[in-house]
């Protein structure tokens, strides 16, 4: 399976690993094998401490208060992940568009993923389109890639909680 790496999955891949932060390199490979990530470099201890920096920046994106804001914040880590976009085949099961560099630790390769995925799924589908789930005690991130884009909950199992929640205070005495 192709990740598509600039879309939805980077930015589903990214909630992922924010919401349960990978304890080590072995397990941050086999989280990004896992989501159909190609791991075709060693991952190291330095790699997984990069990917704890992008995942502390990009909740800053998924917190952001309003669009410029966010945005901004997008462009911080667009800048910061600039690489000029080349095709490649490295995998060779077929060309695809990369835009980092060839040669690039994992930790960047997740940096740059996670950057450019980002900013496409904004772009694309709504600057609203990351969040938080709205029940109060849970802090799930999700990227909302329902059709009507009014996603407001992590599950169904947390939109059903706060339906009984909601139903409860109207009902109580």
């Amino acid at each position: 399976m192709h990740l598509n790496p600039y879309g939805e999955d980077a930015v589903n891949l990214a909630a992922d690993l924010a919401n349960r932060r990978p304890a080590s390199a072995g397990e941050l490979s086999e989280r990004c094998r896992a989501a159909g990530l190609l791991v075709d470099r060693p991952v190291t201890r330095g790699d997984l401490e990069k990917t704890w920096a992008t995942l502390d920046a990009w909740e800053k994106v998924v917190d952001a208060t309003d669009e410029h804001e966010r945005a901004e914040l997008v462009n911080r880590m667009l800048a910061a992940a600039a690489a000029y976009p080349r095709l490649t085949d490295h995998a060779g099961d077929g060309w695809h568009l990369h835009y980092r560099g060839e040669w690039q630790p994992f930790g960047s390769v997740l940096f740059s993923l996670i950057s450019v995925g980002t900013a496409l799924h904004l772009a694309g589908r709504g600057m609203h389109r990351l969040r938080r789930c709205a029940v109060t005690e849970c802090a799930t991130i999700f990227a909302d890639t329902s059709r009507t884009g009014r996603q407001r909950y992590c599950s169904q199992r947390c939109a059903n909680r706060d339906a009984v929640r909601r139903h409860r205070a109207r009902t109580a005495p």
